[in-house]
Formats: C-alpha cells, sequence, structure tokens
C-alpha cells in the first residue's frame, strides 16, 4: 500500500466529517430562522384579525348617534397607524419589533377608553353585535398572546442553535445573525384591568 493513501484517506474522512458537520448546521439554521419568520408572520396575521375586529367594532358603535365622537376618531386614527405600521420578516430588528409594538400599543390604549366610554351607553352594551364583537376581541387579544409566545421560543431555539460553540463560528461565517425577540411595552407590568359589566 502506497504510503500517500494514508494522509489522503485521513484528509478525505476529515474533510467529509467537517462538510456533514456545517452543512447540518447551516441547513437546522436555515430551518429554524424560518420557522421564527413564520411565527412572526402568525403575529401579525392575529393583529390583522384584531384590526378587523376593531373596524367592526367602531362601525356598531358609529349606529349610537350620540357616542363620543372624539373617542371613536381616536380608535380610527390608531387603527389606520397600527395598520401602517408593517415588518418583513427578513428584518426582524429590535427597532422595527419596537415600532411594531408602539403602533399596536395605540391602538390598545384608543380600544380601551372606548370600551370604557361603552359603559354610558345600555342600548350599546346591550346590541347583540357588540357583544359579539366584544367576545371575539377577547379571544382574539389571547391568541395575539399564544402567537407573540410561540414567535419568542421559535427566536429562543434559533438563537440558541447559532450562539453555541462551535455553531458560534459557523453562523458568523454563513451570515446567520441574532433575532430580536417581542417583549412587553413598557410599562405594561403595571397595566390595570379593564372590567366590563353587560348585565
Amino acid at each position: 500500500m502506497k504510503k500517500w493513501l494514508i494522509p489522503l484517506v485521513i484528509i478525505l474522512v476529515v474533510g467529509f466529517g467537517f462538510y456533514s458537520w456545517t452543512k447540518g448546521f447551516n441547513n437546522t439554521a436555515v430551518t429554524l430562522r424560518e420557522e421564527a419568520k413564520t411565527a412572526w408572520s402568525n403575529v401579525e396575521s392575529a393583529y390583522q384579525r384584531r384590526n378587523d375586529l376593531i373596524g367592526n367594532l367602531v362601525k356598531t358603535v358609529q349606529g349610537a348617534a350620540d357616542f363620543e365622537r372624539n373617542t371613536l376618531t381616536e380608535v380610527i386614527e390608531a387603527r389606520a397607524k397600527a395598520t401602517s405600521v408593517n415588518i418583513n420578516a427578513d428584518n426582524l430588528t429590535e427597532e422595527n419589533i419596537k415600532q411594531y409594538e408602539q403602533a399596536q400599543g395605540g391602538l390598545n390604549s384608543a380600544l380601551s377608553r372606548l370600551l370604557v366610554s361603552v359603559e354610558r351607553y345600555p342600548d350599546l352594551k346591550s346590541n347583540q353585535n357588540f357583544m359579539n364583537l366584544q367576545t371575539q376581541l377577547e379571544g382574539t387579544e389571547n391568541r395575539i398572546n399564544v402567537e407573540r409566545n410561540r414567535y419568542n421560543s421559535a427566536v429562543g431555539e434559533y438563537n440558541t442553535h447559532i450562539k453555541v460553540f462551535p455553531n458560534s463560528i459557523f453562523a458568523g461565517w454563513f451570515g446567520f445573525e441574532e433575532m430580536s425577540r417581542y417583549s412587553a411595552d413598557e410599562g405594561s407590568e403595571d397595566a390595570k384591568e379593564v372590567e366590563f359589566d353587560f348585565n
């Protein structure tokens, strides 16, 4: 057996092992990143459902002729702002997510004021359409929370994969960067819960 064959076989085995390792890292990172992007799309979809429901809620409330116009205007403007802020899943930076959160937070505030105002309108509170929309909004808020948690979980998996050694080395080579998580709005830990009495 020729002496040069042994080093060649060793080089080929090491090379194949390195190729398999980097290929496995890359493919897993791509899969996890795409799953995180899909999870972000689901967050946006849940918010879009809420925005659609708010549009229907506003139309129902507009039927109450003496309802506060300023409150409705605030909701309509906040909804327009919230729907105008979109983030490309390839550009999920902390800054972009914060901008998205702020727009959604503005809509939350306006919607809360609207729902508090409804307390002064017994006919509106007993309106079946309004009550159905209220129930759907509550369910959608829960769905939004679930989707945000799923997004954060997917981002956590991806970030962990690209940060552990030696994956962190390969992440730099292949251009995989840390993704930003969705975080609570500043001050939301002190938010007061609003309860509605429809009796």
